[in-house]
């Protein structure tokens, strides 16, 4: 770990080459680099929340085996030390007037543009698209053009050109990124010591090993933990909040991993939520539409499962589908470990069980059994980008049509993400059926005593939430009904 007290730069790779920054806060954000000290405006501000996607560039990293990974992220919410030891591409890096790129080609073709303020955003996601297509040698549908765009907002142009654009940049020859200076330039860069960045004020931390990120939130139990800053970034850009000193888990490689261990899934607490919820559908195919609707592609690349849970909000979405599957969360404190079930990890609104200086350093969620039916459903005013009034994931084994067990978890309506405890006693024992379900909904009432607010009235919620017994019941019964899902083997959880 370094304690030196002079800072090295941070380095990245931007514009063909590294960058090393000296002298700019912790928390500026890589748009306000880009756009205030960089040159580069190409890249919008719009939200500075990371909802609109106007302010989207491609990150770009090195895999576990060594592969350059891009993906797609907000510029808004990231902080521009989380950068260190990556690339940095924006839209002026993908053509020009001399030579557009594919996806700026066919977006002048297609007419996808009018006042333009969007469309640098379009063109990064477009390319982020286009570049994994083309390394797996495959062509996207027009529906997963959309899901691909689903966190850049278009006010003017309407989408059906810009979809339009998406389908003919596949028909043009092929002309993708050079990746080889950017591989070659960032391992390079992983040669470098741990990062320990202090100008301008608070230092940013960034270890890579979990003893080392384990002492120093020992050591400042007060600082700010970052992960994938999609909900702290917006504490800077609309609270104005000082974050103090910044312990960033990003740069922990074991934190990132993803694999199969005692019988379920081990999902390491900084592994990107794309990343997460892939491994998660892979074993449990009905969370699939759950985690497209869960945030857009920007927010899922850079924001983390582990972050997403110890945050606690009571609208957040990965609680309820890990609850619903009985995971545990694994908490560390210097070279101790505790173990105990997510649902206990909820105290009260925002509060969890988390002591000083202990931090969330993984998930386990487990095997289920064939005997296992799931439901899972995302209500918001929106179907992509939003947050959720009600976010519901049901959970019952069956055994010869009888209830054995029931997980039901709902975020949105209550001061925490929680379990159903009287809804769930009213279903176990009896035989699975309409009836059933109908009680389910009638006892709801006896669990949950929701809020109005900007998303939904209580009413609303509750009754969306007792007819979604009824969508479980048709989900699962009779010909409808399918197991929850088969775990892959280890080789085909995505790393």
């Amino acid at each position: 770990m370094n304690t030196r007290q002079d800072p090295r730069p941070v380095r990245f790779f931007h514009h063909g080459e590294v960058v090393e920054v000296t002298d700019l806060p912790a928390t500026t954000t890589v748009l306000q680099y880009l756009r205030e000290h960089a040159g580069c405006t190409g890249t919008k501000e719009g939200c500075a929340e990371g909802d609109c996607g106007a302010c989207t560039v491609i990150q770009g990293e090195l895999d576990g085996s060594g592969q350059l990974q891009l993906r797609n992220v907000n510029a808004c919410t990231q902080f521009l030390p989380t950068l260190d030891g990556r690339a940095l591409l924006t839209v002026e890096d993908l053509g020009g007037p001399a030579q557009l790129s594919p996806a700026q080609q066919a977006l002048v073709d297609c007419h996808g543009s009018q006042c333009g303020f969007c469309t640098p955003g379009f063109v990064i996601s477009l390319t982020t698209c286009y570049e994994a297509h083309q390394a797996a040698g495959t062509r996207p549908t027009r529906q997963q053009l959309a899901d691909a765009l689903a966190g850049n907002l278009c006010r003017c142009t309407g989408y059906r050109p810009i979809l339009d654009a998406g389908e003919q940049m596949f028909d043009m020859p092929a002309r993708c990124l050079d990746r080889a200076p950017i591989a070659q330039a960032l391992q390079a860069l992983a040669a470098d010591e741990p990062l320990d960045y202090g100008a301008a004020g608070a230092r940013f931390h960034a270890p890579q090993s979990i003893p080392d990120l384990a002492l120093l939130c020992e050591t400042h139990p007060q600082a700010t933990l970052l992960a994938g800053s999609t909900d702290v970034g917006l504490w800077v850009n609309k609270q104005f909040r000082d974050l103090g000193d910044l312990i960033y888990t990003g740069r922990v490689a074991a934190l990132r991993e993803i694999r199969q261990q005692d019988g379920g899934l081990w999902i390491g607490a900084a592994a990107s939520l794309e990343d997460s919820w892939a491994a998660l559908t892979a074993a449990v195919p009905r969370l699939r539409e759950l985690w497209l609707r869960f945030a857009a592609p920007p927010v899922r690349h850079a924001g983390t499962l582990g972050g997403n849970i110890a945050n606690g909000s009571p609208i957040g979405d990965g609680a309820p589908a890990l609850i619903a599957l009985d995971a545990d969360v694994i908490l560390r404190r210097g070279a101790g470990q505790r173990r105990l079930k997510l649902q206990d990890f909820y105290l009260d609104y925002m509060k969890k069980d988390l002591q000083p200086g202990e931090f969330i350093e993984a998930l386990h969620v487990p095997l289920p059994s064939p005997d296992w039916r799931l439901s899972a459903h995302k209500i918001a005013k929106r179907h992509d980008s939003d947050i959720s009034a009600v976010c519901a994931v049901l959970a019952i084994r069956l055994d010869a049509g009888i209830v054995e067990e029931a997980r039901l978890a709902f975020g949105g309506m209550a001061a925490t993400v929680r379990r159903a405890a009287a809804t769930e006693a009213a279903v176990v024992g009896q035989p699975w059926s309409e009836a059933t379900a109908k009680a389910a909904a009638a006892a709801l009432p006896q669990d949950f005593k929701p809020l109005s607010d900007m998303r939904a009235s209580a009413d609303y919620r509750l009754k969306v939430a007792q007819n979604l017994f009824t969508k479980l019941w048709l989900e699962t019964a009779g010909a409808h009904s399918a197991p929850i899902g088969i775990w892959p083997s280890l080789q085909e959880v995505p790393a």
